[in-house]
């Protein structure tokens, strides 16, 4: 798959621009601030849905514009497709497909498929469960597009059920003044309430985690595998995927905020793969599963106001040979662990293909000025083979001679490559 055209308007620092892409390498070269990532992330929103930079759509939004506009033009094999994304902050997202009618902005997912390396996948290795909890929903939906569905049910019943707790909470505390207080009046009704969230809840959970677990044991040979070309190869990686379904999340993380924040110890880790426990079981065995984690959980959930069972609370464990990679690894192991992730996905992508012509497009984002000239090599190496890689840089020197390939000049606004690009001014 490749993209030949991206349009952009009121997105990031660009009022207007028409870009014609190619196969095979292309370099976005320009000084820093200019927009050079602005086009990348574009690229990726029509594959994620999501930017890499930041959790809010605003500011995707070009200053005192209301709406922002991405739209691509992508090849995929005997294939042509036409995507337009309508960014609406404070308002839900659209798209349209081949200029047809408007529909969700999460039927465009699975259509255009993307990897994008960048300097915030650091936080992949040495950041909080929320970010390696994002990198493995952002590659199920574009794997399986109608889990963005199960993800949004799962979100939603989690808020719902969040609010009882944190209601229920809160008359505990106010009846009698104290946390022994019972709610008389309305206890009876809170537990029967929170059964039947509990069940919405383990559904809707339950077939998130089994895709999960899936994954993981989808990606972990090929995250050995990546990480073995881009270093010596001396050490191995392993990826356990940590459920607080199985209690993987002790007491002492109760106490952190929804999002749920990791242990950075689990103990002895088990083989590569998926959690142990829920390896191999089906949808319904993990929702009883659940059901039954809820239930234990319930008296410290009432305690706490919030829900502390799920995989809203569930971490990806790295591990670089017997320590955690996180703490343990140097920054050069840290930065090929988060660039063996990445690859990871693509292989699975791969390994995913449907029709000849469908690899994923590789988009490098100031990724190799980061690297050492080694480990630049290997990456360029790699990377080389896909059909289509867009790299950005700010110098042509941090480009290792390995990766060839086009140039085009970035600046405030603005994009310049000769005859193959229109620029066409807009706010720096």
């Amino acid at each position: 798959m490749y993209a030949e055209r991206l349009s952009l308007t009121d997105f990031r620092s660009y009022a207007q621009l028409d870009l014609e892409l190619s196969p095979g390498a292309t370099v976005l070269v320009g000084q820093n601030g200019v927009g050079k990532t602005n086009l990348v992330e574009a690229l990726g929103m029509l594959s994620t849905l999501s930017s890499h930079r930041v959790s809010s759509d605003a500011p995707l939004v070009r200053f005192g514009a209301e709406r922002a506009l991405v739209r691509a033009a992508f090849v995929r094999g005997t294939q042509r497709s036409a995507l337009e994304l309508e960014i609406n902050p404070g308002r839900a997202n659209r798209g349209r497909i081949n200029r047809g009618a408007t529909i969700r902005a999460r039927d465009l997912l699975g259509i255009a498929r993307t990897v994008l390396f960048a300097p915030e996948d650091l936080a992949l290795v040495k950041g909080d469960p929320s970010s390696r909890r994002r990198f493995l929903d952002e590659l199920l939906t574009v794997l399986l597009p109608h889990l963005a569905g199960t993800r949004a049910d799962y979100d939603r019943v989690l808020k719902q059920r969040n609010a009882l707790l944190k209601s229920a909470r809160a008359a505990r505390f106010s009846r009698r003044g104290g946390p022994d207080a019972r709610d008389a009046s309305g206890g009876a009704s809170v537990e029967s309430t929170l059964e039947v969230w509990d069940t919405h809840l383990a559904q809707a959970g339950a077939r998130l985690l089994a895709a999960r677990v899936a994954l993981v044991g989808r990606l972990a040979p090929h995250l050995d595998a990546a990480y073995a070309q881009l270093t010596d190869g001396s050490k191995v990686t392993r990826a356990v995927y940590r459920s607080s379904v199985e209690g993987a999340v002790p007491d002492a993380e109760e106490d952190a905020d929804d999002a749920g924040h990791a242990p950075s110890s689990f103990g002895e880790p088990p083989a590569a793969g998926g959690s142990p426990g829920l390896a191999g079981l089906g949808v319904d065995e993990i929702a009883e599963r659940f059901l039954a984690a809820l239930a234990a959980a319930r008296p410290r959930e009432l305690e706490r106001g919030l829900t502390l069972v799920g995989p809203h609370r569930d971490d990806l464990e790295l591990l670089l040979g017997e320590a955690p990679a996180k703490g343990f690894a140097s920054h050069g192991e840290t930065w090929s662990f988060a660039l063996a992730l990445r690859l990871a996905s693509y292989y699975v992508m791969l390994d995913d293909s449907a029709v000849p012509g469908d690899e994923p497009i590789l988009i490098l984002d100031d990724v190799f000025a980061e690297l050492d000239a080694t480990r630049r090599a290997r990456l360029a190496a790699i990377v080389a083979k896909a059909e289509q890689v867009l790299v950005t840089a700010a110098v042509d020197a941090d480009i290792p001679p390995e990766l060839g390939g086009r140039r085009i000049r970035v600046f405030p606004g603005a994009v310049d490559d000769g005859d193959a690009a229109r620029p066409e001014h807009g706010d720096a």
